[in-house]
């Protein structure tokens, strides 16, 4: 099953806490909650870790006592933590919250560049699919992305994919030359130069922090790059006192929670067009079909299961395992 339908959601009785639904099954499921920071405020409210791609991995490692996880975050997210924990049932609320950058980088084309280029180094970021990790080197997260690539020896030819915004800052970063796949994430590749160098001459005292998936024309007007869990940090414990936030929107939730005084701004966008006048291009599309409903119907019927045959977990395991003994 993809997902559950709008009458399964429809179907379940109005009158149920939905909170204390999940917080009672989650007791009899034996389960633990996984949330990415780019979910609805409800499903961060819920989760027992919430984190960006690396902090959830570790999470999912670290974790002895669960039987289920209910991850709420996307689909590569959810087949990460079943390739690291294979005994447990791993949940999924809808199998559709997919990943641009997944989609650019089918396994297929990736083995076909591994066979043309046999003495690169491919180093894959950790939104991709189980089959694409399989054929790569090393994963990375952009929380360790520049530690992994010091690992490499500087003979070696790198090829980074799927993000090549990503895989550009590191390039900058680490002064490595890299081979670049063409994949981009949709939310990050929307922020608008032009419109967010007009934001900050409203704002001159505001600083811009922006996600390295963001394209370069974006990153050159920040005052900070960083990861996701790098830039509520920021946010935390930096010196402004407003900021400008060129990542994807769910993350203003922690970051209020951080930081209450602290005014936040979305960076804005290319593209308009809500018909209410407001902009929802900062939104993961892919993140948002995950809902409370479906979250609760998940934890109840134990579905949509992350399935995954064991010769590709074990294949797609070592390179993550690589990623982890560095992290």
């Amino acid at each position: 099953m993809s997902g559950f339908t709008e009458a399964e959601v429809a179907s379940i009785d109005p009158s149920l806490d939905l909170f204390e639904e999940i917080e009672r099954l989650k007791t009899e499921r034996k389960a633990i909650i996984l949330a990415h920071y780019y979910q609805d405020p409800d499903l961060q409210d819920i989760a027992d870790v919430l984190g960006d791609s690396l902090a959830l991995a570790q999470a999912a490692v670290a974790d002895k006592k669960s039987e289920v996880i209910l991850f709420l975050g996307v689909h590569f997210m959810a087949e990460t933590a079943k390739i690291l924990c294979p005994e447990k049932t791993v949940v999924l609320p809808d199998l559709d919250a997919g990943c641009s950058l997944a989609d650019s980088c089918p396994a297929d084309q990736l083995a076909a560049y591994r066979k043309a280029h046999p003495n690169h180094v491919v180093v894959t970021y950790i939104n991709s699919t189980a089959a694409t990790k399989t054929q790569s080197d090393w994963i990375c997260t952009s929380s360790n992305a520049e530690k992994i690539i010091s690992q490499i020896p500087k003979e070696k030819p790198i090829l980074f994919a799927p993000d090549r915004n990503l895989g550009a800052w590191l390039a900058r970063k680490s002064g490595r030359e890299m081979d670049l796949w063409p994949g981009t994430c949709i939310v990050h590749e929307t922020f608008s130069e032009r419109k967010i160098i007009a934001l900050k001459a409203e704002h001159p005292e505001a600083e811009l922090i922006a996600h390295p998936e963001c394209e370069d024309t974006i990153l050159r007007h920040a005052d900070f790059v960083g990861s996701t869990s790098k830039l509520l940090q920021r946010v935390a414990e930096g010196s402004a006192t407003t900021f400008i936030v060129a990542t994807e929107s769910g993350i203003l939730h922690e970051m209020k929670k951080r930081a209450p005084h602290k005014t936040l701004l979305e960076a804005p966008t290319k593209d308009e067009t809500r018909e209410d006048g407001t902009c929802g291009c900062q939104e993961c599309p892919y993140m948002k079909l995950n809902t409370l409903e479906k979250a609760y119907l998940a934890l109840r019927d134990l579905n949509p299961k992350i399935e995954i045959s064991e010769e590709l977990r074990v294949q797609a395991l070592r390179p993550l395992e690589r990623m982890l003994s560095v992290s």
